[in-house]
């Protein structure tokens, strides 16, 4: 499992550094070195203490993001959500390419501190929530139940609150006002999907609909 999840990880800093360069045109960007190296640090850093204490919720996590029992609405936003990525990441590089972006270093700094503060807070969801697949399905194998806790007793995604972060945090560090001008496309690609995985919650899930009567908002505290 450990050698999965290095190898995963490596695909995506490899990856992510690729698209990020080649759309730059350059690899003097000091910024997206400092993504990379720290991506390339957390993540096996993260995994291994995943591991330790939730191995079964890793071995979810490394499973590919489509699967044969997950809703074909789900398939589909995660064909969607990864065109999006990916354009995302060419979209930040071809600003750095034409320079379009003038950010000030604290703003920067900044972007780490949000990037590493969503590393932080998807590890505490991890705690809390066993079952975090990374698609929409019901664990009955793993005897899924309602978690209300941590930051679920807020609200009732806060896997993409954290990702929220993440995809304000990346676009500062790399100083890409065009990075921070998707921000919306991808919230409102999460209000595409949060429908569909609450959904299947309510039909398959016993005591879900009670939780989400008592939590009412999904993912800013008095927001939405």
């Amino acid at each position: 499992m450990i050698a999965r999840l290095l190898l995963q990880n490596t695909i995506f800093v490899v990856g992510m550094g690729a698209l990020l360069f080649a759309s730059a045109g350059t690899l003097h960007w000091p910024s997206a070195w400092v993504l990379l190296a720290t991506s390339a640090l957390l993540g096996p850093l993260c995994g291994w203490w995943l591991y330790r204490i939730d191995p079964a919720l890793l071995a979810e996590r490394l499973r590919p993001v489509l699967q044969r029992d997950q809703p074909a609405a789900d398939k589909m936003f995660m064909t969607v959500f990864v065109v999006a990525m990916l354009a995302w990441l060419c979209a930040m590089g071809l600003d750095r390419r034409i320079q379009s972006s003038e950010m000030p270093v604290a703003f920067q700094v900044l972007g780490l501190v949000l990037f590493l503060a969503s590393t932080l807070f998807t590890m505490w969801v991890f705690r809390e929530n066993s079952f975090a697949a990374p698609v929409v399905k019901l664990q009955t194998e793993r005897a899924q139940h309602v978690i209300s806790t941590g930051p679920y007793a807020y609200v009732r995604h806060p896997m993409y609150s954290g990702m929220v972060l993440f995809f304000t945090g990346v676009p500062l560090l790399l100083g890409s006002w065009w990075g921070l001008a998707m921000i919306p496309l991808f919230i409102a690609l999460f209000a595409v999907r949060i429908p569909i995985e609450e959904r299947t919650l309510r039909e398959g899930l016993r005591g879900y609909a009670d939780y989400a009567a008592r939590v009412r908002y999904r993912l800013v505290p008095g927001v939405w």
